[in-house]
């Protein structure tokens, strides 16, 4: 059969090659020039039977439907609801979680070469490996939004696809979330339920509105305005429609690589980008002493960090957009440290290139995709830059993503 008279459905029978980013492993059909195929649910070097689930030009995506010769890092998917057309949300349940965190090292190790322009040399020399943190690869994920289908019943989705799935339970959510009712309840009203359970054991419910809101805003059904979280040395109230880390360690293990990485000094001036709840401008300020300037767009953040940092003296919480508070000069240098904590798009060559003309001394890189951290030092590196350090945490078990500190400084 040749690819051009495949269709949705077919099944192909492929040795599976290594993994790739996005939760997948690189196939081919007629050799090893042949057409590519993005195997779901496959280990490197197994021999599977796959199903077709969608044809583009370039390549094909398929789900490994039978397998003929298994990895010895295979385990069984501890979830019924992760197999080929069910659950989307955890790509490696398949996997044992040793393995998991070599595939996820070895994702990093080939985007740093193939997107980061670094030599195969140079990304050895940096030793990546990717850390577990405390507690188990289940019930870890403090933050579960649930989609609600035409029938009012909350589940999660399909990979690449808005088709929701019920589930009784998610194994990865917090314990104290598989204990709600929310998957047991109707829902005629809403178009996603949100669950959040806190590091200081606030539980709160809250839900977007069926045809959503003009805001974008969420009502809340249970629990309170505000939910306790414990991280950095401090205590924190954020709302529960704020940005906070879904893994209940995941805020202390990165506040600590950063400060490892960047050893903030006495009397040194930093800003902290896209700051969130504002968890990286306390602890460079609390070290430091000295004047703190974050940025964050979200009015939620915003509001949040200003009430969390009113205690520390000279933090600055400037509501904008990184790109224009740069370009603008809304935030101007000198700047001695700069911590970069970007959503999953990246920071992008605007902003790297700001950053680096204000020239600091050290940028610590928090990153939740490795394709868009790899291309941002590629900027860095373009901008007379070096990436010195890499630090990877595996702050997302049984998934594909991964999370990376990247300590960047000037190449002289």
């Amino acid at each position: 059969m040749s690819d051009e008279t495949l269709i949705e459905g077919d099944l192909i029978e492929v040795t599976v090659g290594a993994p790739a980013h996005g939760g997948h492993c690189v196939a081919r059909i007629g050799g090893e020039h042949g057409q590519v195929v993005f195997v779901r649910h496959a280990l490197p070097g197994e021999r599977v039977t796959a199903e077709l689930t969608e044809l583009h030009k370039g390549y094909l995506r398929a789900d490994a439907v039978k397998v003929h010769e298994a990895s010895p890092d295979r385990v069984a998917a501890p979830c019924a609801f992760a197999h080929p057309g069910g659950c989307g949300g955890c790509d490696l349940q398949h996997v044992a979680p040793a393995a998991q965190r070599d595939w996820k090292a070895a994702i990093v190790r080939d985007l740093l070469v193939r997107m980061g322009g670094l030599t195969a040399a140079q990304v050895e020399e940096l030793g990546v490996r990717v850390q577990p943190l405390p507690g188990g690869p289940l019930g870890w994920r403090s933050r579960v939004r649930y989609a609600v289908d035409a029938a009012g019943r909350a589940g999660l989705l399909q990979h690449r696809s808005h088709q929701v799935v019920p589930v009784d339970r998610c194994l990865i959510a917090h314990p104290d979330l598989q204990k709600l009712d929310v998957t047991s309840r109707n829902w005629p009203d809403a178009a996603a339920v949100e669950v959040v359970a806190s590091t200081g054991g606030d539980i709160s419910v809250l839900a977007t509105p069926a045809g959503g809101s003009p805001d974008g805003s969420r009502t809340l059904l249970e629990g309170p305005a505000q939910v306790r979280e414990s991280a950095g040395g401090r205590e924190w109230q954020v709302p529960p429609d704020a940005f906070w880390q879904v893994h209940p360690a995941a805020a202390d293990t990165l506040v600590t690589a950063v400060l490892e990485l960047l050893r903030p000094a006495p009397g040194e001036v930093s800003w902290d980008l896209y700051g969130g709840a504002g968890l990286f401008a306390a602890a460079l300020a609390e070290r430091t002493g000295a004047r703190t300037t974050m940025v964050e767009s979200s009015p939620v953040g915003v509001a949040a960090a200003r009430t969390n940092l009113a205690d520390l003296g000279g933090i600055e919480v400037v509501a904008a957009k990184v790109d224009a508070a740069l370009g603008r000069r809304r935030v101007t240098g000198p700047v001695d440290l700069v911590v970069l904590d970007p959503p999953r798009t990246g920071a992008g060559a605007k902003v790297v290139k700001l950053i680096a003309a204000a020239g600091p001394r050290a940028v610590a890189y928090v990153a939740c995709d490795p394709a868009a951290l790899a291309r941002d030092v590629q900027t860095f590196a373009d901008a007379g830059w070096r990436l010195a350090e890499l630090r990877a945490f595996d702050c997302f078990p049984m998934t594909q993503h991964i999370e990376c500190v990247a300590l960047l400084t000037p190449a002289g």
